[in-house]
């Protein structure tokens, strides 16, 4: 049976023609929003009152927040309006509020990892991340909510926070996604106009994809990831949830670069030039995907999508992803350095403390793994990144659906709330094993409203060119336009 017709976008309730004021701020994207800072036409204290008041309405409802940074916001709200003000304008993000996912430090604001044994962690000092985008003028509002830990414990449904589960605000009856819960269900609400995620596998991607939003996966070594929970040291990476993949640059741009604190950092500049990279011509390669792994809007909106891409590359159908064991790979190497990162937890007993009963005991699993299995996986890993590499390098980018379902409904174990699909492509834990970028966006709706996603990836060091397709395809389609009622 041939899959249907996509939806078409004015099937879907979206933000009327004449919005409100405060709707008209809260949804418009960062260089919407920085140009309107720079003319002095919106005040980054009104911006910053504006966030911190929807955080306040909306974040604990939508499962997204854990600490209002009200005082500091304030301050810091009020020193980028002097210095605008006086002519010192740094850059796009200079008076512009975000949310950091729970796991970045920031000195004397609880850090709690999501996890209630760390319900009152602090540090003495920012992660990088966040130094630098306060340096780009940034404003930090809110530390928002993820998955306990990132799911180093093998959580298998939404509830597994002591925030509660983070609710999709395209319909609060559905999962945001994890482990960025928070990071994505604020961004879609219109809480903030970016937030910083982290990935291991699939953390940034899935709430993206979940709430509607355009995120970005950098290569690993990309961004520092000092000061952020370690999770998984070699697979773990930092990058932002946003509106647009042109914003998605212009916070990468901030945030990217090596740091004497991090060696895993790679010495590489990234510097973000939008116009330079719109062109035709790109060389997109389609992954192979079977019908019956997917919903059926899923692939129906995959096809429009590559209706779209077609316009302005060429499509090469049906590639495939060597067959190498990605998952149990992948699997390995986490589940081992999540051990080993939280080995003073699991023997002091205290995962007993943890809010999804599976986190409770998955832990010790993974202190048992076996060390010539760790060795297996990590020279397995060798062979997947020069796999990976060749198949990439044929591409400008490689698409595929972003994730094979609309998002998971609240109160069901994942395993059970699809039934009858095979599972998706291996794109996400491959890339992710690879360590190479990734960014998606929404392209169309699917069961009960939800959106719907299009991924794009690359080879190592190419964001660049990922997000030049990604902008070119949102020039031509409006999805990225479109926001949830009631908010």
């Amino acid at each position: 049976m041939s899959a249907p017709a996509a939806t078409p976008a004015s099937a879907y309730r979206s933000a009327p023609r004449a919005r409100s004021q405060e709707a008209d701020l809260a949804f418009a994207s960062v260089r919407d929003l920085a140009e309107r800072v720079r003319r002095r036409r919106v005040s980054p204290v009104a911006l910053t009152e504006l966030c911190l008041s929807r955080l306040e309405r909306f974040g604990e409802g939508l499962g997204a927040l854990v600490t209002l940074m009200r005082d500091s916001a304030l301050a810091e709200a009020r020193l980028a309006e002097r210095e605008i003000n006086a002519g010192r304008w740094r850059g796009p993000l200079h008076g512009i509020p975000y949310g950091a996912k729970d796991l970045l430090a920031t000195a004397g604001v609880p850090t709690t990892w999501g996890a209630e044994p760390y319900r009152t962690q602090t540090f003495d000092y920012d992660a990088t991340v966040v130094r630098r985008l306060r340096e780009a003028g940034a404003i930090l509002v809110a530390k928002l909510a993820m998955v306990e830990l990132a799911g180093g414990m093998g959580y298998n449904q939404p509830n597994a926070s002591f925030t509660g589960p983070g609710r999709t605000p395209w319909n609060r009856d559905y999962w945001s996604g994890g482990s960025s819960s928070g990071p994505g269900a604020a961004v879609a609400a219109g809480l903030v106009p970016f937030a910083i995620g982290s990935e291991t596998s699939g953390s940034i991607l899935t709430p993206a994809a979940y709430c509607g939003l355009s995120g970005l996966r950098p290569t690993y070594g990309r961004v520092s990831r000092h000061g952020a929970m370690a999770l998984s040291w070699s697979l773990d990476k930092l990058g932002p949830l946003c509106r647009t993949a042109d914003d998605c640059g212009l916070v990468l741009q901030a945030i990217a670069g090596a740091d004497r604190d991090d060696p895993s950092t790679a010495d590489r500049a990234f510097a973000y030039e939008p116009q330079r990279l719109r062109r035709n011509g790109f060389t997109i390669g389609v992954l192979k995907v079977a019908p019956e792994s997917v919903q059926p809007e899923v692939l129906a909106n995959f096809r429009a999508s590559l209706d779209v891409l077609a316009q302005f590359g060429t499509l090469v159908p049906d590639v495939e992803f060597p067959d190498l064991p990605y998952g149990p790979t992948l699997s390995t190497i986490l589940g081992v350095e999540a051990a080993s990162a939280f080995e003073d937890l699991i023997e002091s007993g205290r995962l007993s403390e943890l809010t999804a009963p599976e986190d409770r005991t998955g832990g010790y699993v993974n202190t048992v793994v076996l060390a010539v299995d760790y060795v297996k996986a990590l020279r397995m890993r060798v062979v997947i990144d020069q796999r990976i590499d060749e198949l990439l390098g044929r591409f400008d980018a490689v698409v595929a659906p972003t994730r094979n379902t609309v998002a998971s409904p609240i109160g069901v174990l994942f395993r059970e709330a699809y039934p009858g699909l095979r599972g998706g492509a291996p794109i996400i834990g491959a890339t992710n094993v690879a360590g190479v970028p990734a960014v998606c966006v929404p392209n169309g709706f699917g069961q009960n409203g939800l959106p719907t996603s299009l991924q794009l990836v690359a080879r190592a060091w190419e964001e660049p060119t990922l997000l030049a397709v990604a902008a070119e395809y949102q020039r031509r389609t409006d999805w990225h336009a479109r926001h949830p009622s009631g908010y």
